[in-house]
């Protein structure tokens, strides 16, 4: 039985707290590794090495920080396959979704390069009578991350990249349900020229959580998860006074007009919902068809293409749709909540509760299901339930369909799909949701955009990725500068007024 490490100061350490997590394979539902989970003993000490080697980082030009960024997206280019098959081994997705999990958060890091540009203050010159006045982003210094099992690369990467970029060091703690990439990405890091502690991977549940929300070191703290946790992390990290981003739950809709390309819509539902096994922050899991004939419709291209979609393990080639969901206590979750729709009166019109796969009925497969006649008041439209599940619910209007997605508690992303750029238009304008998809099913914005939902999908005032993010990993300090010429004699003792 592998035994899985922790890496601080540049170097894999063994658990020391005796407590361990499995780590499964989720084909097989067999336990493939082990992995340490960390006391607040080993907390500080990931945090007093990172705090030992964060100012001589920070002393480094944001040019050859920007350097070392290069070389890293470099070896993640040569590892690619590599870390695409420990990611598929440990989290079940298929093989090219997990080599995009690497490729979204690789874009982030080419993003931060350009570093030396984004980390440019502002100047006024003559602001006064020998004035200037100046600004500059400094770091923070000790930063920290806490991430989901659901992209173990790209999130990760989403906060180290442009943490490091700024001149902070960094504290990881990944999901204990697959942690082999995350370390493996700091290892490059530091192939890539990264010093030693100032990227630092800490595994471990709530007792490292919380050693990271009460250290007084870590000033600032990002996390992606549930809601429920994310109001956790953000509340007890404001409280105890450091910068926090939350990115909680979601339940993203599509809305389909009448006048849209049905077949392309369909298509776009199929990929949305049931990719990664609906395992995605950003899964369409509501349609909302506009009108009972748009309904009907969108019902009969749907079935057959759930129908055939290829459900198997990674290692069965690239034209597997999806894979098993990550764990035992996922699957029963997302058949609890199918029964639960089925109990509440919702037509299952395709039944995916009875799914085997032959050679591997212990691993974590669910099959498709789909819903139609939900309505908003069952548990199945108002839970995320992160399964390959899809809603139709029903819309007679446009202002109804809108409705529904403005009403829900979630606001991460949503989709319209319609010929008319009057319509579209109105929707982008209007919807109260923080990433909007126009004819584009799940609308993750570029690295040079930010990621962000609304509502009680985001805690916190700046988003991730793109520009946000270096505003988020530095502080602003404003200078105001004289140099008098020749000798001057005695104190003001008020506010000289401008000439």
């Amino acid at each position: 039985m592998q035994e899985l490490t922790h890496f601080i100061n540049g170097e894999h350490v063994k658990g020391t707290s005796g407590r361990f997590a499995d780590v499964m394979n989720p084909a097989t539902g067999e336990v493939q590794a082990k992995v340490p989970l960390a006391n607040k003993a080993e907390m500080d000490a990931a945090v007093a090495a990172a705090q030992a080697a964060q100012p001589a980082w920070a002393a480094v030009n944001p040019q050859r920080r920007a350097r070392v960024l290069m070389k890293f997206v470099d070896l993640l280019h040569r590892d690619m396959d590599k870390l695409a098959e420990a990611l598929s081994r440990e989290h079940g997705k298929t093989f090219p979704d997990a080599k995009g999990d690497i490729q979204r958060g690789l874009e982030v890091a080419e993003y931060c390069i350009a570093a030396p540009q984004m980390l440019k203050g502002e100047y006024t010159d003559a602001a006064g009578p020998g004035i200037d006045i100046y600004s500059m982003r400094q770091p923070l210094g000790v930063t920290a991350g806490i991430t989901p099992f659901n992209f173990p690369a790209m999130i990760p990467m989403w906060m180290f990249a442009p943490a490091i970029a700024c001149g902070n060091a960094f504290i990881l703690k990944p999901s204990e349900r697959d942690p082999s990439v995350p370390l493996m990405l700091a290892g490059l890091l530091e192939e890539a020229g990264l010093p030693k502690g100032i990227i630092q991977v800490v595994n471990g549940d709530k007792e490292a959580v919380d050693a990271i929300l009460y250290d007084p070191i870590i000033q600032s703290v990002g996390f992606v998860g549930s809601t429920p946790i994310a109001e956790y992390i953000y509340g007890t990290g404001c409280a105890q006074g450091k910068r926090v981003q939350c990115f909680g739950g979601a339940k993203n809709h599509m809305i389909i007009m009448p006048d849209a390309d049905l077949d392309q819509a369909a298509d776009a539902l199929v990929g949305a919902g049931y990719g990664a096994a609906g395992e995605r922050c950003m899964a369409i899991s509501v349609a909302v068809p506009v009108g009972e004939e748009t309904a009907d419709k969108l019902r009969d291209k749907l079935i057959p293409r759930i129908e055939k979609l290829k459900i198997a393990p990674y290692t069965a080639g690239v034209d597997v749709d999806y894979g098993p969901v990550v764990t035992a206590a996922a699957k029963e979750n997302i058949l609890r909540l199918v029964q639960t729709g089925v109990d509440q009166g919702a037509d299952l019109v395709v039944d995916g509760r009875d799914f085997s796969l032959q050679g591997y009925e212990d691993g974590f497969f669910v099959g498709p299901h789909l819903f139609d006649r939900v309505t908003k008041d069952m548990d199945i439209y108002k839970t995320e339930i992160f399964g390959p599940v899809l809603s139709m619910v029903r819309a007679q209007s446009y202002e109804e369909a809108l409705g529904l997605a403005m009403d829900h508690e979630y606001g991460n992303g949503t989709a319209i799909y319609t010929r008319d750029g009057d319509t579209a238009r109105d929707f982008a304008n209007r919807i109260n949701v923080g990433m909007v998809g126009v004819n584009v099913p799940i609308p993750v914005p570029l690295a040079y955009h930010t990621f962000g939902g609304w509502k009680k999908s985001a805690f916190g005032d700046l988003n991730q990725h793109g520009p946000d993010s270096f505003k988020f990993y530095t502080r602003t300090k404003t200078v105001t500068s004289r140099w008098p010429s020749g000798i001057k004699e005695g104190g003001e003792f008020h506010f000289k007024q401008m000439d």
